[in-house]
């Protein structure tokens, strides 16, 4: 039963990009951004969602929430159709759409050829921030949970691949081991540490305990290395600021739990900033 809903949610997918294709990037946007804000809530539940903003900002009234909910299925929106225009931003020579805040960051990084952890969230759009710190001749992997709907992934892992990042790691014991692997060699690694997971710690998220990957941590304390966040945010609906944060330099003497506390407090920061603009769908704290 489940092959055959995922794959006529393909040929909807498929038959939307098709369409964002002939009418453009401005029009796709804005047209994908009011389609979702519609169907979107059939598909996640709406109460794990109500429960995640109330959880992280207890102050906020009923309206106030429902405003984000509603900006974030907007902006969820807006990412699907821009799946059909990556390559624009990735082919583009100059930052298309795409304002960059700390680039002399990512250029210190190349040249001085010492791998680093670049840590973010789901943010809008998330992408892009892989592709950019490629873009500027960084080599690097990226950690990614394949989709439920294999239809789906197999077209999402070829957009990655082809405009994302060459190198991209299934989540997972074998992704890890391919991690440590690239690592060595010289790959500097980006992976998302807002999502849940069972193999993580739990940590503070928000005055509420949750299971946060310790990937992180371990790397630092294997190989003192450097952690990198990077935050972006869409402005005025098409163009984005992506911004990267001065390098983080933890101790090997620091525990896990401490350095993992640490980015978690930083994820926070990066949220509060613009809390319509995260993914709240996700089960953070089951």
């Amino acid at each position: 039963m489940k092959i055959i809903k995922y794959f006529f949610q393909f040929l909807i997918i498929i038959f939307f990009f098709i369409i964002f294709k002939i009418i453009g990037f401005k029009f796709a946007s804005y047209i994908s951004s009011k389609i979702i804000s519609i169907i979107g809530p059939f598909f996640r539940s709406k109460k794990i969602i109500t429960l995640n903003i109330q959880r992280s900002f207890p102050n906020l009234s009923k309206k106030e929430i429902d405003i984000i909910i509603n900006k974030m299925w907007n902006n969820y929106g807006r990412i699907l159709s821009e799946y059909m225009f990556i390559k624009n931003f990735k082919k583009s020579k100059s930052t298309f759409n795409l304002e960059i805040k700390g680039q002399a960051i990512l250029d210190e990084i190349k040249n001085n050829h010492e791998p680093v952890i670049f840590v973010s969230g789901h943010f809008n759009n998330f992408e892009l921030m892989a592709m950019h710190i490629e873009k500027s001749g960084i080599d690097l992997a990226v950690i990614y949970r394949p989709l439920n709907n294999k239809f789906l992934n197999f077209i999402m892992e070829k957009i990655r691949k082809k405009y994302i990042c060459k190198k991209q790691i299934k989540k997972g014991i074998g992704g890890t081991k391919k991690l440590l692997s690239f690592f060595k060699k010289g790959t500097s690694i980006a992976l998302m540490i807002d999502q849940r997971v069972s193999e993580g710690i739990k940590c503070n998220f928000f005055n509420n305990e949750a299971f946060t990957t310790t990937i992180p941590a371990q790397f630092v304390k294997k190989f003192n290395c450097k952690i990198v966040p990077v935050y972006i945010e869409r402005i005025n609906n098409i163009n984005f600021k992506l911004t990267l944060y001065e390098p983080l330099k933890f101790s090997t003497q620091d525990t896990t739990l401490s350095i993992t506390q640490n980015l978690n407090n930083l994820l926070e920061d990066m949220i509060k900033k613009n809390p319509d603009q995260w993914i709240w769908s996700h089960n953070r704290w089951k």
